[in-house]
């Protein structure tokens, strides 16, 4: 009996990494009906990100009421996974964009409800948190989600408050003693594949904010108020995060979770590949087959491709890529020792027949592929 795994990232736009998962294991087990097949879609912290984890780990989705980026009470949700004490939330369930509902005020939406997700996963028994950054409609810092965990903000009035982005230059102290006790280093992982510092040029107000409705007067406001933040935990808390790599991530909420809830920001397959223990499951692999929508340079510099391919290399494991898009040589994948890449896109495939017929195209190069591997 052959071994494979089957672990895509999603073709964004076009087919999630479930459903490519799906239609490769309809396709190899008409080429291959013994097979034994395992299926790790990837994550990458985004919408969706929960439903991924459930399905390569197993477990269940957890409803929670909590508060939405505008302060309204809505209903949001975590995953825990079938360990029983692994808890996955995407942020975007509690603070993001579509939850803004054309209303979109990157100066007055808060990350409070991301941690009351936090706060209902420690009481339900999680002690690993697993947190994705991604599609938010915030730039507080962090600091609505540090509130709802017990951290305490201070105006030059002494006036307690819950800072948004608007709000950030008012804070005068920060108080940790009332921070829940759950949240000890090593619980809370991050999962952060952008490298953008909290503030300035290439910072969370200006890179992101407009996107969440910031003019051009509003992203200079909000990068004062972040650097502002930045420079009082530095005062105050010993922390350094001006320049700390993808601190600058979902408004500034990977500054926040490093500073204040004693979070570590890691790449996002390499904590995928940990948490679904791919080095396990590796033992014995025939081929592991991996993609995106387009292999390019960014493939190489940490994303699903990159990370699923590294790890076979460390573990001799064989491993392809299947992708909507191939933007490398031979050359430049050469150091990655990929048995096989392939565009899913026949040649002279427009734009719109390649979203359109996705799942077909897929398909054929998948059969393609086994029957070559074969």
């Amino acid at each position: 009996m052959s071994k494979w795994i089957l672990m895509p990232d999603s073709f964004k736009g076009t087919m999630s990494s479930l459903e490519i998962c799906r239609l490769m294991r309809e396709a190899l087990l008409r080429h291959v009906p013994d097979a034994e097949v395992v299926s790790i879609p990837v994550a990458d912290g985004g919408e969706g990100s929960v439903k991924a984890f459930l399905a390569a780990m197993g477990g269940h989705r957890v409803e929670v009421p909590c508060t939405g980026p505008d302060f309204r009470k809505i209903s949001g949700f975590y995953g825990l996974l079938a360990d029983g004490y692994t808890a996955v939330i995407e942020m975007a369930a509690a603070a993001g964009l579509p939850l803004m509902e054309g209303r979109l005020c990157a100066e007055g939406a808060t990350t409070y409800g991301v941690g009351e997700l936090i706060l209902a996963a420690i009481r339900d028994g999680a002690r690993r948190i697993i947190l994705g950054l991604g599609g938010s409609a915030t730039n507080d810092g962090g600091c609505g989600a540090a509130a709802a965990l017990g951290v305490r903000f201070y105006d030059r009035q002494g006036r307690g408050f819950v800072p948004t982005g608007g709000t950030l230059a008012d804070i005068e102290t920060i108080d940790l003693s009332g921070r829940h006790p759950g949240l000890r280093p090593g619980v809370l992982t991050v999962m952060c594949d952008i490298d953008n510092p909290l503030y300035g040029e290439t910072g969370a107000a200006y890179i992101f904010a407009p996107q969440k409705g910031a003019n051009d007067a509003c992203v200079q406001r909000l990068d004062a108020g972040l650097r502002h933040l930045a420079a009082v935990l530095h005062a105050q808390l010993g922390a350094e995060v001006d320049t700390l790599p993808g601190g600058g991530a979902a408004g500034g909420f990977g500054a926040g979770c490093a500073a204040l809830l004693c979070g570590a920001l890691r790449s996002g397959i390499t904590t995928v590949l940990d948490t679904v223990d791919f080095d396990r499951r590796a033992v014995g692999c025939d081929l592991v087959v991996t993609g995106e929508g387009s292999f390019d340079a960014q493939s190489l510099g940490g994303k699903a491709i990159s990370g699923v391919a590294g790890r076979c290399q460390t573990l001799r494991v064989p491993a392809a890529v299947l992708a909507g898009r191939v933007a490398l040589t031979p050359e430049q994948w050469a150091p990655l020792d990929l048995r096989a890449v392939r565009s899913i896109n026949p040649a002279g495939a427009t734009l719109e027949a390649a979203r359109a017929n996705a799942a077909a195209y897929y398909r054929t190069a998948l059969e393609t592929l086994l029957k070559e591997w074969k």
